[in-house]
């Protein structure tokens, strides 16, 4: 009997093992960070400097390392105001990371810190069932959106949590990476799934511009090296191939012609291209900073 595709979602040890493994051969962090270090300063120099305190939200933050270096940038632009500092989380292992984390952080005693164990729609929910009315100086959401069903929706939610002349940053794949090519040429022929979209820069780009936000997108330069995806019998390769497919034991389980085409796609120009004799995945990711309708900038 052949074999049956399923998610990778099913799977939950396996797709946090595979998760570890992406951010571990990605250059996706050090992209963000040199981002927030170059770029952030100046996008966030809007926000009232006569603030007293701030607010932030962080949907989906993981483990707080992205969290953290952009409170460190808000601290030495609003000197001696405090932070209060929300977290949409909904993975335990995650938060218990991120708490970690904070305890070996110094420089936070005038930030606090307030967890929702909850996906960005449960948020969502929650916060339109309980009429909150609280605002926030700067919201981010990094690789969040692919959870999401209606974007134009969610986006618009968080654009009307901003306080005057706050932000919101989203950072995700973009249009032109290399798993935007083979999710357009794959995606129907991959596990179908509830909890994941093949969302890009472009779409989101396309949503921004359906609801009428002021928005300034950024390209990142961001790669994956993917060579152990070729070595035969390697885990680690296995594992890469089951994050970029989103697919359980993808080479295990995929048709021989799906599995045979699209692993000659991945060495192809522009989704691949080999340097230093490592094959290294197109990870591109677009970053958006929408600002409110009220801002003055």
């Amino acid at each position: 009997m052949a074999s049956v595709m399923k998610s990778l979602y099913l799977d939950k040890s396996r797709y946090v093992e595979a998760f570890r493994l992406y951010i571990k051969t990605s250059t996706e962090h050090q992209s963000m960070l040199q981002f927030i270090n170059t770029k952030l300063p100046e996008i966030i120099s809007s926000i009232e400097n006569e603030k007293s305190s701030l607010n932030i939200l962080g949907i989906g933050s993981g483990s707080g390392e992205i969290d953290l270096q952009i409170i460190s940038k808000l601290r030495v632009s609003h000197p001696g105001a405090e932070v209060n500092n929300d977290i949409v989380e909904p993975s335990d292992e995650q938060t218990i990371k991120y708490k970690e984390r904070i305890g070996k952080q110094s420089g936070l005693d005038n930030v606090t810190f307030s967890w929702y164990k909850k996906t960005c729609q449960e948020y969502e929910s929650q916060v339109t069932n309980d009429r909150q009315n609280k605002k926030y100086d700067l919201i981010h959401m990094i690789q969040v959106l692919y959870y999401v069903k209606d974007i134009p929706a969610t986006l618009k939610f968080f654009i009307n949590l901003l306080a005057p002349n706050g932000k919101l940053l989203i950072a995700l794949l973009s249009g032109n990476s290399g798993c935007s090519i083979l999710w357009k040429k794959y995606g129907t022929h991959l596990p179908p799934n509830d909890l994941y979209s093949y969302i890009t820069g472009s779409e989101v780009e396309d949503a921004l511009n359906s609801i009428g936000a002021k928005y300034q997108r950024y390209e990142l330069d961001c790669d994956r090296d993917i060579t152990e995806c070729f070595v035969e019998g390697s885990h680690i390769g296995e594992l890469l191939l089951d994050f970029l497919t989103e697919t359980c034991e993808f080479k295990k389980n995929a048709p021989s012609d799906l599995r045979d085409q699209l692993l000659q796609d991945l060495k192809k120009d522009p989704v691949s291209s080999t340097k230093h004799g490592k094959l290294i995945f197109n990870n591109n990711m677009s970053v958006f900073v929408v600002k409110n309708d009220k801002s003055d900038t």
